[in-house]
C-alpha cells in the first residue's frame, strides 16, 4: 500500500486544508439556504440579478459556470418562483432572467452576508480574517494570471 502513514490535520497539504474548510462552509451554507429551497450555486445568481435582468450567458460568465449548468440553476429558480424568464428583445433564442418579488424576498432573507461571513471565518480573530482575505485574493489573482485572464487591478484586496 505504500509508505503513507496517518497524518494529523496539521500535516495535511494546503490544498486539502482549503478543500476541507470549503466543504464545511458549503455544507453549513446549504443547510441555511435549504429553508428557501436554495443552495450555494443558486444564491449568487440572485445576487447577480439584484442589479437587473441578465441573459443566462451573462449569469454563467458572472458565476464562472457553463451555460448548461446555469440553465439548470435558472430552471430551478424559475420553478421556485424566484426568477422569471423573458424572451430577449433582439434574439428569440435567448432569454433575459429577472428576479420576481419572491426572489427579492428570498435574497433579502437567505442572502445574509453577515451570517455567511460568520460561517466562513468561525474561529479566526479579525486580524487573521484580514490576512486570510489578502492571501486568498493573491491566490485568485495568480489563478487569473495563469489562465491568461487580465488582472484585477484596482480590486480592494483588503476589504473585498
Amino acid at each position: 500500500m505504500g509508505d503513507a502513514e496517518p497524518q494529523g490535520v496539521g500535516q495535511w497539504p494546503t490544498g486539502r486544508l482549503l478543500s476541507a474548510v470549503a466543504r464545511r462552509i458549503e455544507r453549513e451554507w446549504n443547510t441555511h439556504l435549504d429553508a428557501w429551497g436554495l443552495n450555494h450555486a443558486s444564491i449568487p445568481v440572485l445576487f447577480h440579478l439584484a442589479s437587473g435582468p441578465r441573459s443566462q450567458r451573462e449569469l454563467a460568465e458572472a458565476s464562472n459556470v457553463t451555460e448548461q449548468t446555469m440553465s439548470r440553476i435558472v430552471a430551478r429558480l424559475d420553478r421556485s418562483g424566484y426568477v422569471e424568464r423573458h424572451s430577449h428583445p433582439h434574439d428569440r433564442r435567448r432569454h433575459r432572467v429577472a428576479l420576481t418579488p419572491s426572489g427579492w424576498q428570498a435574497l433579502r432573507q437567505a442572502g445574509d452576508s453577515e451570517l455567511a461571513e460568520r460561517m466562513s471565518v468561525r474561529g479566526l480573530e479579525p486580524q487573521d480574517v484580514a490576512t486570510l482575505r489578502v492571501l486568498l485574493n493573491k491566490m485568485i489573482d495568480a489563478d487569473a494570471d495563469r489562465a491568461g485572464v487580465p488582472g484585477r487591478s484596482g480590486t480592494d484586496h483588503e476589504g473585498g
